[in-house]
């Protein structure tokens, strides 16, 4: 896809959330509610106790149907039908010819877990901390955009190997 037609569309995807749902994008948090929901089902007096988990069951809310994480289901389902519809679903691992499929996969399980680490940390990930911050030209927004790509352009000459 041509990349100003997906910019465009991106912002005009950022734009509707915000009139819509008046919040932006953004769905790192909804991993959070995933595990928190897990929790309640395998140990519910724990998470009735517990100071962390028990915030997330007050007055009877459930956790999985959050709009976080309808968001993330949203995404999981757009992909499938997405792929369905191009004839495109199948499973594939994207990697250099250098490496085995093993190591590409532990390599993609550690960069997605200090992924969503770090948007924990930083209360939001690259859509919500990045995208929708510099929607609002929040300062912010723009630092983290600039930590995204130079941190990325520092990690990929370190990891390049792998793809070259």
């Amino acid at each position: 896809m041509n990349p100003y037609l997906a910019g465009t569309l991106l912002g005009l995807v950022l734009l509707s959330a915000m009139y819509i749902s008046g919040r932006g994008l953004g769905a790192s948090g909804g991993l959070k509610y995933c595990v928190v929901s897990v929790v309640g089902a395998v140990d519910k007096p724990h998470a009735e106790k517990s100071v962390y988990y028990s915030k997330y069951f007050e007055e009877g809310q459930k956790p999985l149907f959050n709009w976080l994480t309808m968001i993330i289901f949203g995404v999981l389902a757009g992909g499938f039908i997405s792929g369905a519809v191009s004839k495109r679903l199948q499973f594939k691992i994207e990697k250099s010819p250098k490496i085995s499929n093993t190591r590409r996969l532990v390599f993609a399980f550690i960069g997605g877990a200090l992924f969503v680490y770090g948007a924990q940390l930083a209360r939001g990930c690259t859509s919500g901390a990045a995208l929708s911050g510099m929607a609002v030209l929040s300062v912010a927004g723009f630092v983290t955009m600039m930590a995204i790509f130079g941190s990325a352009y520092l990690f990929a000459w370190f990891f390049r190997k792998n793809w070259i």
